[in-house]
C-alpha cells in the first residue's frame, strides 16, 4: 500500500497525531513512522488520490494538529512514498537536513502575497510621472482624438510604460515587505501577477507584517495585494535547488 506523507516532525513532537483521519473516504488513519530522532506523518494513500476539497481540507487538517504545539515540515498535497520503510529509509539519509530545517521554522509560519495593478489606477500614475506621455495623449486630445497612427503610437508608449511599472513595482512590493520576515521564497513565473512571494514569518511577528502590507496598500494605491495566511511554512521546506532520488515524491 503506498504511503502518503503529510509532514515531518521530531520524534518528540508533543501532538502528533497519530490514529486521527486523514485523506480518503472513509478516512485512512494516521500513523507515525518514526526513524532516528524524526518522525514522519502518514497514512494510506487512496488508489484515486486526487486534489478533491475533502481530501484538501484532511490534508490541512492534520497539519494544523501537529503544528499548533510544535515544528513540522509540512509536506504538499500529494506527497507519496512507496511504503513506510521507504519513509524511514528518507528520514534516516536526509536527517542533517531535516533537523535544520524544524530549527529553522520553528515558531514561524507562511504568508504568500500577491500583487497585481489596478488597470485605471496604474494608468493614472503613469500618466503622472511620463512627461511624454502627458504630451503625446494632449497632442492626440488637441486634434480630436488623432490620426491611427498617433493613436497607435499613444497606446504603444502607454502598454510599454505600463510593462516597466510592473518590473519596477515588483521590486518595491519585495524591498517593502521582506524587512518584517525572516525570509523569502518566489511563486512561479507566468501566473498573471506581478508579484508571487511567500514570506517566512515569526508567530510573534505576524502583525508586524500584515501592517507593511496594509502600509503598502495605503501608499501604493495603484497596486492591489492580498495576502493569505498563516499558512504552513511550504514553501520553505526545501531551500535548495537539489533533492535526492529517494526523497518521497510530491
Amino acid at each position: 500500500m503506498t504511503t502518503y506523507i503529510y509532514g515531518i516532525a521530531s520524534r518528540e513532537h508533543p501532538a502528533l497525531p497519530d490514529g486521527m483521519g486523514g485523506i480518503g473516504e472513509p478516512a485512512r488513519h494516521v500513523r507515525i513512522v518514526r526513524e532516528g530522532d524524526l518522525a514522519a506523518i502518514v497514512s494510506d494513500a487512496p488508489d484515486d488520490l486526487r486534489p478533491k476539497r475533502h481530501d484538501l481540507l484532511a490534508h490541512q487538517s492534520v497539519l494544523a494538529e501537529a503544528g499548533a504545539a510544535g515544528a513540522v515540515l509540512p509536506m504538499r498535497f500529494g506527497s507519496l512514498a512507496p511504503d513506510d520503510p521507504s519513509v524511514a529509509a528518507v528520514l534516516g539519509e536526509r536527517a542533517d537536513h531535516y533537523h535544520e530545517r524544524l530549527r529553522a521554522l520553528d515558531g514561524r509560519v507562511e504568508y504568500n502575497v500577491k500583487a497585481q495593478h489596478d488597470e485605471q489606477g496604474v494608468l493614472h500614475r503613469v500618466m503622472a510621472d511620463d512627461a511624454e506621455l502627458r504630451s503625446l495623449a494632449e497632442a492626440n486630445r488637441r486634434a480630436g482624438g488623432g490620426s491611427h497612427e498617433e493613436k497607435l503610437r499613444l497606446g504603444e508608449s502607454v502598454v510599454a510604460a505600463v510593462q516597466a511599472r510592473e518590473a519596477g513595482d515588483a521590486i518595491e512590493v519585495r524591498r517593502l515587505l521582506e524587512p518584517a520576515a525572516d525570509a523569502v521564497s518566489l511563486g512561479p513565473d507566468g501566473t498573471g501577477w506581478l508579484a508571487n512571494l511567500s514570506f517566512l514569518v515569526r508567530r510573534d511577528a505576524v502583525g508586524h507584517f500584515l501592517d507593511a502590507v496594509e502600509e503598502l496598500r495605503e501608499t501604493h494605491s495603484h497596486i492591489e495585494v492580498r495576502a493569505n495566511g498563516p499558512l504552513p511554512p511550504y514553501s520553505f521546506v526545501e531551500p535548495g535547488p537539489s533533492r535526492p532520488a529517494a526523497e518521497p515524491r510530491g
